[in-house]
Order: structure tokens, then sequence, then C-alpha cells
């Protein structure tokens, strides 16, 4: 047996700050759920043993008494209907937004459940509508029609030329690799036939957008061909320097392809082109869009001048040459007025048919 006694246990530190803090107030004073879990068994009603603390502390009972109070409205207009409603009663406040969609702007909300891609297209009264009739009984392309030997043909032309602006593109030329003119020794050899064809032809292209001007001043026709009224051009641009350029390219209604008119007529049609607006309008056009390609429509060569003044501008001439009326003399001749640019291509047009000799055409069934 020990001669010592062994002395009483001390109080933990948790035992001691108990006696001190009363830890069990904020259990006394916690509300009873009105509905107990479907597991519990429900408590006897003889033994309310937490309905004195909740008559007792109105801060406990408040919470409780408001729940049901927020759930009312909602629940009257989920009810409620237009029959059961007077002819005469307000409209019922709309819910607020979460806070996340209450900070965006109104006008950025779209009003419909969709995505609203169709907020973003622009409205068809805004795009010129390109006669499709017109191109049809002209003989030329028309957009989204079948493949013909026609649309063949400009396809290997268009490839050339897309071909040589990759090229000379890293070159001392620079953006303006992608400009293009269209035109010919003489009239009649069918240069706006080709510059508007090879614009339908190079807007069915994915990487590009197309800008067809019609640089031939004196005869504008791009317009008129396509069922279209002039308007403000080229012409005035370089005659006024606060028109901005862009708020004269009208938009149509083929994919990739947009205008720029003639503009107003003038006697210093030439001088315009040589001055150094010109180059400030061209640099402009092309850095407004990097994927755009410039074609001009411009007069014969050998019957105006504003040609060769635009060839010293430009990234690739096209030369027009038709085969039953072009004379050798009169190529040569064109070309030296045209080799301001250091790329001119020949495109014969009008070759007659011979029978037994392949052709474009035959392939999809338009042999005749």
């Amino acid at each position: 047996m020990n001669r010592y006694a062994k002395p009483a246990a001390e109080d933990s530190l948790i035992e001691r700050a108990a006696k001190v803090y009363d830890f069990g107030a904020h259990l006394r004073g916690r509300a009873v759920p009105a509905f107990p879990p479907a597991d519990e068994p429900t408590p006897p009603q003889t033994e309310p043993v937490a309905a004195e603390p909740i008559e007792a502390d109105p801060v406990v009972v408040e919470p409780v008494a408001v729940a049901p109070v927020a759930v009312e409205p909602v629940a009257v207009e989920a009810v409620v209907g237009e029959q059961d409603a007077p002819a005469s009663a307000e409209p019922t406040a709309a819910v607020p937004l979460p806070p996340t969609l209450s900070a965006i702007p109104a006008e950025f909300l779209s009003a419909t459940d969709d995505d609203g891609m169709d907020e973003w297209e622009a409205p068809e009264s805004d795009l010129a509508q390109i006669d499709r009739t017109m191109l049809a009984e002209a003989g030329m392309l028309v957009p989204g029609a079948p493949v013909g030997a026609l649309a063949e043909e400009f396809r290997l032309v268009k490839r050339q030329l897309l071909l040589t602006a990759r090229e000379i593109a890293g070159g001392p030329i620079g953006q303006r690799a992608r400009t293009i003119i269209v035109g010919s020794g003489k009239p009649g050899e069918g240069k706006t036939f080709c510059a508007i064809n090879l614009a339908i032809s190079l807007a069915a292209e994915r990487d590009v957008e197309i800008l067809l001007v019609d640089g031939d001043f004196a005869k504008p026709d791009i317009m008129k061909r396509l069922g279209l009224e002039d308007s403000l051009g080229l012409l005035d641009i370089l005659a006024d320097q606060r028109l901005d350029p862009e708020s004269c390219v009208v938009r149509t209604d083929v994919p990739q392809l947009s205008l720029l008119p003639a503009g107003k007529r003038s006697h210093a049609d030439t001088e315009l082109l040589a001055s150094h607006r010109t180059e400030a309008v061209l640099d402009r056009l092309l850095a407004a869009n990097p994927r755009r390609i410039i074609v001009f429509d411009t007069p014969p060569a050998l019957a105006a001048s504003p040609a060769s003044t635009l060839a010293l501008l430009v990234g690739q001439v096209m030369l027009v040459v038709r085969a039953d009326r072009t004379t050798e003399a009169d190529v040569r001749e064109a070309v030296q007025l045209l080799d301001g640019c250091e790329h001119i291509h020949l495109v014969i047009n009008s070759v007659s048919f011979e029978p037994g000799r392949g052709r474009f055409g035959s392939y999809y069934g338009q042999e005749k």
C-alpha cells in the first residue's frame, strides 16, 4: 500500500476554460427546425424543450418568420395567370437580375433566348444588290452558279495572279503586291468583261476580299453592268482630301466583293492619279483590310493615259488581247506604255472554238 495518497488530477486547459466561458450558450439559443428529418422520430408533443428559448429570444425568431415571406410573392407570380388578373392591373415587376448580370450594360444583353448572332449580320438594305440576270445575259460569271468553261478559265487566270502576288509581296513593293490592273491596248477587246469576271472569281477564294475599282474615268461601265447606280468614287476621293476612301466603298450582296465607282468625271483625271494623294489612298485601302486585293478596270492604254500612270503604282498588269482583233504591234506598244509595272500578264480573249481540240466545258457537259 502506498504511503502517499494519489493527488487529484488537475483540470485540463479546455475544462478550465469551460468554467470561465459558457460554451453551451450558442446551443441553448438555437432554434429547433419546424420539421425534423425523415429518418428521425418526431419528438413527443409533451416535451416542447426548445419552445421557451425561441419565444424568449426575438433575434432567433425573426429569420424563421422572414423565410416564408420571401417565398410568398414568387409563388403568387407563378400561380396567378392573365385570366385571374384584373384588366387595370399593373404589370408585375421583373425579377432582379443576378449580380453577375446586373453589372453588364443593357445594350449588350439579348432580349431573346438565342445566341444573338443574327444581330451582327448586315441588313440587306445596306448591301448593293448585283443583278445576276444581267450577268447571265451578258455571258459573265454568276456568283453561286454551277462551274462551267468560263469559270474554269478564270480559275487558271486568277491562280497565276495570286501566285505572283505572293512572290512579290516580300519585295520592295510590299503590300501593293495586292493590286492588279486589268487593261487592254484598244477599246473593244474585253477588258471590262475580264475585270468583272476576274473579281467575281477571286471573291470565291476563302482567304481574300476583293475591291473592284472602276478606273476608266472617261467611260465608266462597272456599276452599270452590275445593275447598280453610280455614287462617290475614286476621282472624288482624289480631288477632296476630306473624303474617307472607305466611306465610298460599296458593299455588295456577293460575299467578299466590294466596289469603288469611278466618281465624278474630271478633265484632270491623269493629273489626279499622278499626285501623292493617289499613293496615300491606295495604301490606306490596302491597310484597312490585309486580306483585300484591289482590281482596277482601266481605260485602253493606247487610247488614254490613266492606265500607264496607274501602272507605276500597282503590283501586276493583266493585259487583255483579243485573238481576232489585236495585232502584235498593238500588244508591243501597249506593253511599252505599261512597263512601269514589272509584272505584265497577257490574257487572250475571244478565242475561236476548234472542233476536236480540248476545251474547258466539255468535262461539265457544256460542249456546245
